[in-house]
C-alpha cells in the first residue's frame, strides 16, 4: 500500500497537476497583454530589443537572451506561444505527456518572460521558472529533487525576511511597516482597507509574525516531518492572509503548491478527500526513492551542485558587497538567462506614501480627459478589484514610474507616445480611452498623493480613497511629483 510517511507520490502527483493551473494562469494573464507590452506596436517591442542584443554581444546575444521568438517576434507569435502554453498546462493539469508538457511550459515561459522584459521581471516570474525548471526531473520521484524543492521554498521565505534586515528600512526596524503597506501597495484591494483600519497594535504585533514566518519558520523547513508540518501550516496560512489583503497574481498560489514538499503521502491522505485520491499514485510514476534511471538520473547531481553553489552564493551576497570571482561568478553568469536559480526579496523597504499618476489627453477643443486604467486605484470611489491569479503588468508598473527610476521613466515615456499615437494594441491595455476616433492632440500627466479614507469618511456611498493634487509630473530622473523643480 503506498501513501504511507516519507513517501512522496501522492504529493508529486498532485504537485504537478496544480503547478499545471498556475501554468495555465499565468499563460492566461500575460497572454491578453504580451501584444501590447511587448508586440510590433507596444510599448517595448521585443524586435527591438533583439535587434539590440544582436548587434552589441552578436552571437552571445542568443545565449543572453534565450527566447523563441529568435524565429519569429510578430503579435501572432506572442499570443501563439501564450496560447501554446495555456494548452501544455491544460496536458500537465490532465496527467499528459508530462515530462514533455514540463519541458515545452519552461521554455514557453522563459520566452515570454524575455521578450516582456522589464514587465516580466517580477519575484514571480523567476519562481514560476526556477520551480517549472526543477520540475522536469521530478517525475521519477528522486528525493534529491525533492529536496531541492524544499531549499527553493526555504530560500524563497528566508531570503525575504533577511531582505527586510539587510536594507536597514526604519519601517521594518521600529516595527511599523504594516502601517503602511497595506495602504501602499501596488494593487490593494477591499481587504487591504479593512486591514489598514486595524489597531497599531495589533499591525506591530504583525510584523514580528512576518519576521517569525520568514526568518524562524523557513529553518523548520529543513528539520525532521513534524517541524516541516508546522512550517507548512504557517506558511500556508500566511499566504492566505496575503491573498485576503493583496492582489500578487499567482504568487501566493505558487509559494503555497511549493509546501507539498513539506509533508508526505501520509499526512496528505488526512488532508484530502478520498475521491482525489483515487488512483494517483499509480499514475505518479516510479518509486520516490529512485532518481529515475537513464539521463534524467544522470543528471539529478549535476543539477544538485549548480543549484548548492549559485545559491550559496547568492545567499552571501546578502552580507558581502562585492560580486564573487573566479569560477563561482562565471557560473552564475552562465546560469543566470535561464533563471533556474534565483535571489529573492519581497518588500525589503516601504513606502510610506502613496503617488498615483493619472494619465490626460487633450482632444482638439483643448478639453482635457483622464485615461481610465481597469485595475490601479483612480477613481476615489473605486476599489481596485481582486485580480488574483491576474496580473495587470501595466497598471502594477505604473507603481514604480514616481520613484523616477530611468528604466520605469523610459518605458512610460514610451507609453505616453503610444497614446499619442493612440495605437490600439496600448490602449488595449485600459479600461478606457477616452479618444478612440482620434488620436489627442497633447498628453500630460498629473500627481496624487492618495490615502485610504477613514471609517467616518467610508459610510455608505462615501469614498474608499482620499487624494491631494500635487502638481504635474514630468517623466525625467530626479522629478518628484509636487517639487515643482527636478
Amino acid at each position: 500500500m503506498t501513501g504511507g510517511e516519507g513517501e512522496y507520490r501522492t504529493v508529486i502527483w498532485l504537485f504537478l497537476r496544480l503547478l499545471g493551473l498556475v501554468y495555465l494562469a499565468a499563460f492566461a494573464s500575460i497572454g491578453v497583454q504580451v501584444a501590447g507590452l511587448a508586440g510590433e506596436q507596444g510599448i517595448l517591442p521585443v524586435g527591438e530589443m533583439l535587434e539590440q542584443a544582436r548587434g552589441e554581444l552578436g552571437a552571445r546575444a542568443y545565449w543572453r537572451f534565450p527566447t523563441l521568438f529568435w524565429i519569429d517576434h510578430s503579435d501572432w507569435a506572442l499570443r501563439g506561444v501564450a496560447f501554446a502554453g495555456g494548452l501544455f498546462s491544460l496536458a500537465l493539469l490532465f496527467g499528459r505527456w508530462v515530462r514533455l508538457s514540463l519541458i515545452l511550459l519552461f521554455v514557453f515561459y522563459l520566452s515570454l518572460f524575455h521578450a516582456g522584459q522589464l514587465f516580466m521581471n517580477f519575484q514571480w516570474d523567476y519562481l514560476l521558472l526556477e520551480t517549472g525548471f526543477l520540475a522536469i526531473f521530478l517525475p521519477g520521484g528522486s528525493r534529491v529533487v525533492i529536496w531541492l524543492f524544499r531549499w527553493l521554498l526555504f530560500r524563497l521565505r528566508f531570503l525575504s525576511g533577511l531582505s527586510k534586515l539587510v536594507s536597514q528600512d526604519p519601517t521594518w526596524a521600529g516595527f511599523t511597516a504594516l502601517n503602511h503597506y497595506f495602504e501602499t501597495q501596488p494593487l490593494p484591494h477591499i481587504g487591504a482597507w479593512y486591514a489598514h483600519q486595524l489597531p497599531e497594535s495589533v499591525l506591530r504585533a504583525g510584523v514580528g509574525v512576518v519576521f517569525f514566518v520568514e526568518l524562524v519558520v523557513p529553518f523548520m523547513m529543513l528539520l525532521p516531518r513534524r517541524f516541516r508540518l508546522f512550517a507548512a501550516a504557517a506558511t500556508v496560512a500566511m499566504q492566505l492572509l496575503i491573498m485576503l489583503t493583496s492582489n500578487h497574481n499567482y504568487f501566493n498560489l505558487l509559494t503555497i503548491v511549493l509546501c507539498l514538499f513539506l509533508i508526505d503521502d501520509r499526512a496528505l491522505r488526512r488532508m484530502t478527500p478520498a475521491w482525489l485520491r483515487q488512483g494517483e499514485a499509480d499514475r505518479a510514476g516510479s518509486t520516490p526513492g529512485r532518481q529515475g534511471g537513464g539521463v534524467k538520473g544522470f543528471l539529478v547531481i549535476p543539477l544538485f551542485l549548480v543549484v548548492a553553489v549559485v545559491s550559496a552564493s547568492q545567499m552571501a551576497g546578502f552580507f558581502r558587497p562585492a560580486a564573487p570571482g573566479g569560477w563561482v561568478a562565471a557560473l552564475e553568469e552562465w546560469v543566470r538567462p535561464f533563471r533556474i536559480v534565483n535571489r529573492y526579496h519581497v518588500f525589503p523597504t516601504m513606502r510610506k506614501e502613496r503617488i498615483e499618476l493619472e494619465v490626460e489627453g487633450a482632444g482638439p477643443d483643448g478639453g482635457w480627459k483622464p485615461y481610465r486604467f481597469a485595475f490601479k486605484p483612480g477613481d476615489t470611489f473605486r476599489v481596485t478589484p481582486v485580480v488574483i491569479p491576474h496580473q495587470p503588468r501595466l497598471d502594477w508598473m505604473m507603481w514604480f514610474v514616481p520613484m523616477g527610476h530611468p528604466l520605469n521613466l523610459y518605458w512610460f515615456e514610451r507609453f505616453l507616445q503610444r497614446l499619442r499615437e493612440n495605437d490600439p494594441a496600448v490602449t488595449g491595455l485600459l479600461a478606457e480611452n477616452p479618444f478612440a476616433g482620434e488620436p489627442p492632440v497633447s498628453v500630460r500627466v498629473q500627481a496624487y498623493r492618495y490615502r485610504f479614507a477613514d471609517p467616518f469618511e467610508r459610510e455608505p456611498g462615501g469614498p474608499w480613497w482620499t487624494r491631494e493634487y500635487l502638481g504635474p509630473f514630468m517623466p525625467r530622473p530626479g522629478f518628484f511629483p509636487g517639487s515643482g523643480r527636478p
